[in-house]
């Protein structure tokens, strides 16, 4: 029984996705004015993911190299951690940056 319910659940879960993809490609498509912005913000991530992984440190400690992860390795987990960082801050600022326009009006 377990292993029908997971096999409902991986169809379910790849229907989801595909949809998730195609809709807004289609929508795109009907309106090609949105691409530019998708664009700009695809290409901060990538800009905004380089400045990590310049910032990132590959240092491996002895339970890092015991769990297998390689210098290459954790200067990628050290880009995402950063990366992450950066987005949270920016949110938080965004965040209040918009109360206080709200306030002011």
């Amino acid at each position: 029984m377990l292993d029908i319910g997971l096999y409902i659940f991986y169809f379910l879960l790849f229907i989801a996705v595909a949809a998730a993809v195609f809709f807004p490609l289609l929508a795109a498509v009907k309106e090609p004015s949105t691409l530019g912005k998708s664009a700009i913000g695809i290409g901060g991530m990538i800009v905004l993911f380089v400045v990590a992984y310049l910032l990132s440190d590959s240092e491996v400690n002895l339970k890092s190299a015991a769990m297998g992860i390689t210098s290459s390795g954790s200067k990628l987990i050290g880009a995402g951690l950063i990366m992450f960082y950066i987005t949270l801050v920016l949110a938080v600022l965004a965040l209040i940056y918009s109360e206080i326009s709200k306030a002011l009006k």
